[in-house]
C-alpha cells in the first residue's frame, strides 16, 4: 500500500510535465505562424499557451532549446505519420511506395498550418547547427526506408541506383510542397499527390504504368 501511494504522485507529476510540455510545443507551433520563426521568443509562446514566462524557461532553458525541440516534434510527427502508412500497406513493395506518397501529401504532413513551419526552419538550417542536426537525424531514416523500398521494387537495381531513384522521389515531393507553400490558392494536395503519381509511372513506366488515383 505505501509503495502504490508513493508512486501516484510521481506519476501525475510526469502527466503534468508532459502536458506542459506539449501545451509549449503546440504553442510554439501557433507563435511562428503568427509572429514568424526570428520574432518567436519565450515570452511569446508563453503567452500563447497562457503560462508564465518562467515556466517556458524551465522547460526549455532557452528560445533555441524550445525552437530546436519544436522542430523535433515537428519531424517525429512527420516520421511517425509516414512508419503508420507503411505498417498498414503491408508488404507489396509498390503499396508501400503509394502508401508513403499518400501519406506525404496528407494534410497532417502538409496542411496550411504545417507547411510554414517546415519552411520556416529549413531556411535556418544552414545558419543553425542544432536545427541541422534534427533534420539529418530524421532525413537519414527517411532516405534508408525509401531507398529499401526502391531496392525491393527493382531488385535488379544496384544499392547506388536504389537511392538516386529515393533521392528523385524526395526532391519531387519537396518541389510539390514548396508549390503548396507559394502558391495555396491556384494548387492543391490532391492534384499535387496525382501528378507525382504520374511522374513516377513515367521514371519507371514497366512498374508504374501512370497510376492517377
Amino acid at each position: 500500500m505505501g509503495g502504490a501511494t508513493t508512486r501516484k504522485p510521481r506519476k501525475e507529476r510526469k502527466e503534468n510535465a508532459e502536458r506542459r510540455r506539449r501545451q509549449l510545443l503546440d504553442a510554439a507551433r501557433r507563435s511562428i505562424l503568427t509572429h514568424g520563426l526570428a520574432r518567436t521568443t519565450l515570452a511569446t509562446v508563453a503567452d500563447e499557451a497562457g503560462l508564465s514566462q518562467g515556466v517556458a524557461v524551465f522547460y526549455f532553458t532557452s528560445k533555441g532549446g524550445l525552437l530546436t525541440e519544436t522542430l523535433r516534434d515537428l519531424y517525429e510527427g512527420y516520421e511517425s505519420l509516414w512508419m503508420r502508412a507503411l505498417e498498414g500497406a503491408g508488404e507489396a513493395p509498390l503499396d508501400r511506395l503509394m502508401a508513403l506518397l499518400a501519406a506525404d501529401f496528407s494534410a497532417e504532413a502538409c496542411g496550411p498550418d504545417v507547411l510554414p513551419l517546415w519552411f520556416a526552419f529549413w531556411g535556418e538550417l544552414r545558419f543553425t547547427g542544432h536545427y541541422a542536426e534534427v533534420a539529418a537525424e530524421f532525413d537519414m531514416r527517411r532516405h534508408a526506408a525509401l531507398s529499401g523500398i526502391w531496392a525491393a521494387l527493382l531488385p535488379q537495381s544496384s544499392q547506388t541506383e536504389a537511392e538516386q531513384l529515393a533521392e528523385w522521389m524526395e526532391s519531387l515531393t519537396d518541389g510539390y510542397w514548396q508549390r503548396l507553400h507559394l502558391a495555396p490558392e491556384s494548387y492543391d494536395r490532391a492534384r499535387a499527390l496525382a501528378a507525382s503519381k504520374v511522374c513516377l509511372s513515367r521514371l519507371v513506366p514497366d512498374l508504374l504504368r501512370a497510376p492517377t488515383t
